[in-house]
């Protein structure tokens, strides 16, 4: 398989309570590091729908204290509960508005690192290598680590590079992520493309299945909530890609197998939600990082990235979920 350079860098479910009633007064601002939400900021570039095209920054309103206050309070008790840390960050895209908790705060990539580097692969073929995406790659036994429920067995037929993003976001196949990183330049060069975001702090150092073992302190393989959902807000409703990119990349999102129990299930059935995971083997880090479109309205970015205080201790669904339905409510878009 050939390989060139990587892309250089471009220009940028608790009750019903006071909170729903608080909801439609406030638009929460900026997520702050620490313990709760700070002030408003607008988003960069947002889309008021499905495959739309980015429109130009709404103005944000002024943060409800009491609401504020009531979604600090609603995480704190779930953490207490869950015994380990979360991070979430919000956006509304039709507002600007977001909202935080513990949103700058150092959480481990896993494998949300995959709807990233797809996206890199798409930038990558639209600018430098015209044919990419239909490129056949092959791979040998050896290359293969687990879990990969799409790749196993298939390097000798091999699949073409769309079909590898598609199967590391729907499968979160870690082959198809390897051989997708190897194409990027390695985890350097998925680094580089996060600077291109505008993303100063998301960093990719290891492959598969390595990336997936984080302790306390660690900086290799992280990102926070915050970055994490600005890149892929810029990703799925802004300018970062071709809007044919950007809709294809959306697609394989919707097409995602692993996050029904995550943030999807925190959200009503009728929200069409579009995401990607990431669990490791330590600490029991669960993320997951969403694009989720309600019946009207412009959709929301939720990113949680999660992880327990023991290094034993395992992965916990429902906190996520829990996460997805507090910030939903804290945006008002939820009753």
């Amino acid at each position: 398989m050939k390989h060139t350079s990587t892309p250089g860098a471009r220009p940028r479910p608790p009750a019903r309570t006071g909170l729903a009633l608080l909801a439609a007064a406030a638009l929460i601002g900026g997520a702050a590091c620490g313990a709760g939400p700070a002030s408003a900021v607008p988003a960069a570039k947002v889309a008021a729908s499905k495959g739309a095209a980015p429109a130009s920054t709404p103005q944000s309103t002024s943060p409800a204290p009491a609401l504020q206050k009531e979604v600090r309070e609603r995480l704190r008790r779930l953490e207490t509960s869950y015994d380990g840390r979360i991070g979430m960050f919000a956006l509304d895209t039709g507002t600007g508005s977001t909202i935080g908790y513990r949103s700058h705060e150092s959480f481990p990539l896993a494998s949300t690192f995959k709807a990233i580097a797809s996206a890199a692969i798409l930038d990558r073929a639209r600018r430098l290598e015209p044919g990419l995406l239909e490129r056949r790659v092959f791979w040998t036994a050896e290359e293969e680590v687990l879990p990969s429920p799409v790749t196993e067995g298939r390097g000798g037929t091999g699949m073409t590079m769309a079909e590898l993003c598609a199967a590391s976001i729907s499968h979160s196949d870690n082959t198809a992520a390897n051989l997708m990183l190897k194409e990027l330049g390695g985890p350097a060069g998925l680094t580089r493309y996060f600077r291109s975001l505008g993303d100063p702090v998301s960093r990719l150092d290891r492959t598969e299945p390595d990336l997936n073992i984080w302790r306390p302190g660690e900086r290799r393989d992280t990102t926070t909530p915050a970055a994490a959902g600005r890149d892929l807000n810029r990703l799925t409703t802004g300018d970062a890609l071709a809007a044919p990119d950007r809709d294809r990349l959306n697609g394989w999102l919707r097409g995602s197998t692993t996050g029904n129990e995550r943030i999807r299930a925190g959200l009503p059935k009728d929200w069409t939600v579009g995401d990607k995971t990431g669990t490791g083997s330590t600490y029991g880090t669960a993320n997951d990082i969403a694009i989720a479109w309600p019946p009207s309205g412009a959709p929301l970015i939720i990113s949680v990235y999660t992880n327990r205080d023991d290094a034993g201790g395992e992965a916990e669904n429902r906190v996520i979920a829990e996460t997805a339905a507090i910030a939903a409510r804290g945006l008002g878009r939820m009753e």
